[in-house]
C-alpha cells in the first residue's frame, strides 16, 4: 500500500458476512491502515486483521438510525487523509453497489485525494448464492437486474421503471427492500409479472443467522411479516428460486447456524478452523494462548553440546518438535548429532512433525497423552538412560516421574512458554451475554485456565453464560481442567486429535 504527505484512501468492500469471502487485497488493506472507517454491514470479525495501533471508527447505518449523516463521513475520510493516514473505508459488500461507495470516491477526486477501489463480494450475488438459488440458469432465464429496495426518500419521484422492470428481466434482486416488501410486490404485480412468480427473502445470508422464506409475489409479504424477519435481507424474484429445493447446500450442513468459539493459538488453529467451517460453522478466533520461545535458550544450547550422553529425545508436542529442531538449526547443528538417539513422540500428529524433520519416531503409544507415552516405555529397557525432554516451560510432571521410577535419567529442558495473549474481549463478552454463542472449545489445560481467568472480572457471570454453552475438551486431561473450573463438559473424542474433535462436535449436534 502507498502512503504519501496528504495519505490516500482505500474504499473496500467487505463482501456480504461470512469471513473466508473477504478479499486478499482488503486483508492488506486492513493490516496496513491507519484508520479503518466501517459501517455497520461489515463484520466486525474483519476488524481483527487491522494493526494494534489502527484508528477504528464507526459510522454505521442501522435500522434508519444514522451514527454520522454521509456528508460527516464525507469529510472524516477527506481530514483522515489530508494528516497523512492510510484509510480504510470498510463498506459492507460491495462500495460500489447501492453502496454510496462512488459518491465518497467523487469527494476525493473533487480534493485532488489519492484512493483506490477494492471491489467486495456483493450480496446481491453471494447471499442467493448461500440459499441455493442460481440467479441464472440455461432453463429458466439469461438475465437478471439488481434494484435498490430503498430509494432516496427526498426524490420526488421514483428512478424505477416499474413497467419495464417488472418483465423485463427474469431474475430481480432488490436490497434493502425488506421495509417497502409489500409495495415492491405490488408494483410488480400492476406491472405484468405474474403473482405466481417465486420469492424469496434471505436473512442475514452467508452467516450462521441465515434464514430463507420463501413464497410468491402474492403473499410473500404475509409470510415475512409471520416470521419476522427484519433487515439485512436480500430480496430474490423469479423462477430460479424454485431450485433452492434442489440446491440448498449451506442451510443442509450439520453445522450450519452454529457459532463455535476457538480457543487455540492462533499460529495452530488453521487446521481447526478449517474442519469446523467445512462443516458450516461460524468460527469465533479467540486465542487463550500465545506460543514463544523461552525465556532463555541456554538450558537447551547446553544440551545441545552434550548430544552424544542421550539415548532418546522424547516429543510431547508438535510446538516441542518445532522449537527443538529450530533452535538446532540456528544453534549450527544439524540431524547427524541424533543419529545414535531413539526418538519417541506422544501422538500422530507430533510423529508426523517429526518425520517431516526426516526422523522416524521409535516410540507412538496409542493412546494420545503422557500417561500413554510412559506406559510404552516398558517395552522398552530404559534403566540407566539419559532422556533429553524437550517441552512446555510449565507442564505435567507425569511423564518425567513416571520414566524416572523407570530407572532413566530425565532433563527437563524448556523450549517454549505459553502466554496468555493481549486483545479485547469485549465481543466475545457480549456474545457470551447475548447467547450468541452455541460451543466453545479446548484444545489444552493452558487455554481453559486462561479463558477462566480473562473473564476473571466477570466471575460471577460467567457460569451463567457458560451454562447456555456447550464446552468441547480435546481429551481428559483439559476436560479434567474444565470441571475444575466450573465448566459442564459436553463432549470429548475418543481420540484426542484436532481431526477426531471436529467429527465430535458434528455428531454432537447432528443428534441434538
Amino acid at each position: 500500500m502507498e502512503r504519501d504527505k496528504q495519505g490516500k484512501v482505500y474504499l473496500v468492500g467487505a463482501g456480504p458476512g461470512d469471513p473466508g469471502l473477504l478479499t486478499i487485497k482488503a486483508k492488506e488493506c486492513l493490516e496496513q491502515a491507519d484508520v479503518i472507517i466501517y459501517d455497520y454491514l461489515a463484520n466486525e470479525a474483519f476488524l481483527e486483521f487491522a494493526g494494534g495501533k489502527a484508528e477504528l471508527i464507526y459510522v454505521g447505518k442501522k435500522g434508519g438510525a444514522h451514527t454520522m449523516h454521509q456528508e460527516d463521513i464525507n469529510q472524516l475520510i477527506l481530514d483522515k487523509a489530508r494528516e497523512g493516514h492510510t484509510v480504510v473505508r470498510l463498506k459492507g459488500g460491495d462500495p460500489f453497489i447501492f453502496g454510496r461507495g462512488g459518491e465518497e470516491a467523487q469527494e476525493l477526486a473533487r480534493n485532488g485525494l489519492s484512493f483506490e477501489i477494492i471491489p467486495g463480494v456483493t450480496s446481491a450475488i453471494a447471499v442467493p448464492a448461500y440459499a441455493g438459488i442460481p440467479l441464472t440458469h440455461r432453463d429458466h432465464t439469461a438475465t437478471v437486474a439488481f434494484i435498490t429496495g430503498h430509494e432516496d426518500p427526498t426524490k420526488e419521484t421514483s428512478n424505477i421503471a416499474w413497467d419495464k422492470l417488472a418483465t423485463g428481466a427474469g431474475t430481480l434482486v432488490f436490497l434493502m427492500g425488506v421495509g417497502n416488501l409489500p409495495n415492491i410486490m405490488k408494483n410488480l404485480v400492476e406491472h405484468g409479472r405474474s403473482p405466481d412468480t417465486p420469492v424469496a427473502v434471505i436473512h442475514r445470508g452467508t452467516v450462521p443467522e441465515q434464514k430463507t422464506v420463501t413464497g410468491r409475489l402474492q403473499d410473500i409479504a404475509e409470510r415475512v411479516k409471520e416470521q419476522g424477519l427484519r433487515p439485512p435481507a436480500v430480496i430474490v424474484v423469479g423462477d430460479v428460486v424454485g431450485l433452492r429445493n434442489e440446491l440448498n447446500w449451506f442451510e443442509s450442513k450439520p453445522l450450519y447456524g452454529k457459532r463455535i468459539l476457538v480457543t487455540r493459538a492462533r499460529e495452530q488453529a488453521s487446521e481447526f478452523l478449517a474442519g469446523l467451517r467445512e462443516w458450516g460453522a461460524e468460527c469465533i478466533e479467540f486465542p487463550t494462548i500465545q506460543v514463544t520461545p523461552p525465556r532463555t535458550w541456554d538450558p537447551l544450547d547446553k544440551a545441545f553440546m552434550r548430544l552424544e550422553q542421550y539415548q532418546w529425545v522424547v516429543f510431547t508436542s508438535v510446538n516441542g518438535v518445532k522449537y527443538f529442531f529450530n533452535r538446532l538449526d540456528s544453534a549450527g547443528f544439524d540431524l547427524r548429532e541424533l543419529r545414535d538417539i531413539k526418538v519417541g513422540a506422544i501422538g500422530p500428529k507430533t510423529a508426523e512433525a517429526v518425520a517431516k524433520r526426516g526422523i522416524r519416531p521409535d516410540v507412538v503409544p496409542d493412546e494420545y497423552r503422557a500417561e500413554a507415552l510412559a506406559e510404552a516405555f516398558k517395552d522398552w529397557d530404559i534403566k540407566m538412560a539419559r532422556i533429553l525432554l524437550p517441552r512446555a516451560a510449565e507442564a505435567r510432571e507425569v511423564l518425567p516421574v513416571a520414566l524416572t521410577k523407570m530407572g532413566a535419567f530425565v532433563d527437563e529442558i524448556p523450549v517454549y512458554q505459553t502466554i496468555r495473549p493481549l486483545h479485547n474481549k469485549a465481543r466475545v463478552k457480549g456474545m457470551l451475554e447475548k447467547g450468541e454463542i452455541d460451543m466453545v472449545t479446548f484444545t489444552s489445560s493452558s487455554t481453559v485456565t486462561n479463558f477462566v481467568d480473562m473473564f476473571r472480572q466477570e466471575a460471577r457471570f460467567l457460569q451463567d453464560w457458560m451454562s447456555k454453552v456447550a464446552v468441547a475438551c480435546i481429551g481428559p486431561v483439559t476436560a479434567e481442567t474444565a470441571e475444575d473450573k466450573g465448566l459442564a463438559v459436553s463432549l470429548m473424542p475418543e481420540e484426542y486429535t484436532i481431526d477426531a474433535l471436529t467429527h465430535a462436535i458434528v455428531h454432537y449436534f447432528e443428534n441434538r
